[in-house]
């Protein structure tokens, strides 16, 4: 599972794009051609997971007065773009912590009339005699999906956890891919979810801070009575 030291991994088989133009900002002099790189960038975030994934990144690293910068920028721009509103706040949403400002790109969404995000999980399991993978593939928008990969170690809890915030949903693993040598079948998401709640619970016994990457997905692995039970009888 290649990735950065946060959890975090690009798309598979690309190089990361940076944009030609960051958010304009007002009353910039060269306001026409840099105005016209960023509204070209910005509509390839419909249909580009290399420029979704650099929209997130660049994103992700601005303090927060360059995050409202870039907010206020797609209000005014958005209408003119021509994507669906969905495929330029969305790369922001996935990446966002901050309650205030997530609140408010979700209300612009609605306003929009995007789609509600769909819940829909998609599950697959591996496991070699010393290795045991598990992989979930969430639905985002459009042709979108985030993919958390994790390595577990059985009563250690994880040995390595891997988030793809967007990729599109026809790169994403499937049933009889193999991954870092391990074969992934399609199961049922519950018994994964039961499976990773355990191993968040065996890590925290372990006294070993979770994985960052596990963050997005740390109220769906919340631990089940039954997962505390079991570690109660070792």
């Amino acid at each position: 599972m290649n990735g950065e030291d946060d959890g975090t991994t690009k798309p598979a088989g690309s190089a990361i794009k940076t944009p030609d133009a960051a958010p304009p900002s007002t009353g910039s002099s060269d306001d026409a051609r840099y105005a016209r790189a960023w509204r070209v960038w910005l509509a390839a975030l419909a249909h580009d997971p290399e420029a979704a994934w650099a929209a997130a990144l660049t994103y992700r690293s601005l303090d927060a007065a360059g995050r409202d910068a870039w907010i206020a920028a797609l209000d005014l721009d958005a209408p003119s773009v021509g994507a669906p509103a969905i495929a330029l706040y969305a790369p922001l949403l996935a990446v966002e912590d901050d309650p205030m400002r997530r609140a408010r790109l979700e209300s612009t969404l609605l306003l929009h009339g995007a789609p509600a995000p769909s819940n829909e999980l998609r599950g697959l399991r591996g496991a070699t005699k010393s290795r045991r993978i598990v992989v979930l593939v969430h639905p985002l928008y459009l042709n979108f999906v985030e993919v958390l990969s994790c390595e577990l170690e059985g009563d250690r809890g994880f040995a390595d956890v891997r988030h793809d915030p967007l990729r599109l949903a026809d790169q994403a693993p499937k049933d009889g891919d193999v991954v870092d040598g391990v074969e992934l079948e399609a199961v049922p998401v519950e018994p994964l979810i039961e499976e990773l709640s355990y191993a968040v619970v065996a890590h925290r016994r372990s006294h070993a801070a979770l994985p960052p990457a596990l963050s997005r997905f740390v109220d769906l692995f919340a631990p089940r009575p039954e997962s505390v039970d079991r570690l109660k009888l070792k």
